[in-house]
């Protein structure tokens, strides 16, 4: 049986029981005896349940950045505290949008170009120096 096919099962089963009725669990606490779509299951009752972690405890070991460095986040279009290679790609598409020598034809884009990849390299800076300064 497919992924596919396991995923639909499962959708099925919960659509069955719209009215809130509760599904009853076969004796052996198995669903199906196939250990990938019993384990669907009990992630998608947990889940049903509210017994998910919270997106910000399941990476409770990773170091937020100081709130200093949020504007230099939304200005790479970044959440903050997203990761490096996140705000590399960031960093590397905005450059190449903005990078004076792609506006050399004419004087006042260069200009505005110029100023906005100063920015944009700042605030690169500023975030890689505290990755390198919280390392």
């Amino acid at each position: 049986m497919g992924i596919w096919d396991r995923f639909t099962n499962v959708v099925n089963s919960y659509i069955n029981d719209i009215g809130g009725r509760k599904r009853e669990w076969k004796n052996s606490n198995s669903y199906s005896g196939d250990p990938d779509l019993d384990a669907a299951y009990e992630e998608l009752d947990d889940y049903l349940n509210g017994k998910e972690q919270n997106k910000n405890t399941r990476h409770a070991n990773v170091k937020l950045p100081p709130e200093e460095l949020r504007p230099d986040f939304e200005y790479l279009g970044l959440p903050f505290g997203a990761d490096a290679e996140e705000c590399k790609a960031a960093y590397k598409r905005l450059l190449k949008i903005h990078h004076p020598d792609r506006h050399a034809g004419h004087e006042g884009n260069m200009k505005k170009a110029t100023e906005k990849s100063a920015k944009i390299n700042a605030a690169w800076e500023r975030i890689e120096k505290w990755r390198k300064g919280a390392s």
